[in-house]
């Protein structure tokens, strides 16, 4: 198993620094991780530091809590594309999601797809499983595969509960083949982030990645 092309290396705290970004990128670089995950004003430096490599620059619309309204995320995703970030990670409205306000939450996604698919961007739709009840999940999986979305994400690291195996086997069962999941959310280990993978996760989002690394160096 190649666990770094699974890992998006990701810092996200609200104090970040130009110095976190750079060594945040040439950390990805030097692993060959799939992507960094960045806060939305890092996206254009980001770029510079990862540019001639495979590694993609991702950012957050909607973070953390995700009840900005639509017209907003369409804002930060149209910014977000014009710093050239490659994949957009998006907290569905939760307020709507918790509330049963299944309406909202489609108006939301045929509102940003356009957007996303015009422009040949990837889009991760985060749904905070960790605070959601079991069929709340499958009607998210069921919404967002119904838009063709790329990944459907478990978490922010913002909640009190992060990525779990259950989560991310239950996703798995009521997605199709063709959309992909993103475990993230207090994933710091080789064991665990292989235990999401074996579940059926295929891409990792963490700040552990190094140690993940290492640990994965004397386990495999």
């Amino acid at each position: 198993m190649k666990i770094n092309r699974y890992i998006d290396h990701t810092v996200l705290k609200p104090v970040t620094t130009v110095e976190d970004i750079k060594n945040l990128c040439m950390q990805a670089v030097e692993y060959d991780f799939a992507a960094v995950c960045v806060p939305p004003p890092f996206v254009k430096l980001a770029k510079t530091f990862t540019a001639g490599t495979t590694t993609k620059v991702a950012t957050v619309t909607g973070f953390p809590f995700g009840y900005s309204a639509i017209e907003a995320k369409v804002a930060e995703s149209v910014l977000a594309i014009i710093d050239d970030a490659d994949e957009l990670d998006m907290v569905a409205n939760l307020i709507a999601i918790r509330g049963g306000d299944w309406s909202y939450l489609e108006k939301e996604i045929a509102t940003i797809m356009p957007i996303i698919r015009n422009k040949q961007r990837v889009i991760k739709v985060i749904i905070e499983s960790g605070i959601l009840l079991e069929e709340e999940i499958v009607k998210c999986c069921e919404l967002y595969a119904r838009y063709g979305v790329d990944f459907v994400k478990t978490s922010t690291g913002y909640a009190e509960k992060g990525a779990t195996v259950e989560a991310v086997t239950l996703m798995r069962k009521h997605l199709p083949a063709n959309i992909q999941i993103k475990a993230s959310g207090g994933i710091r280990t080789f064991a665990f982030a292989r235990e999401l993978i074996n579940a059926g996760a295929t891409r990792i989002g963490a700040s552990a990645s190094v140690e993940i690394m290492k640990q994965a160096a004397t386990m495999q």
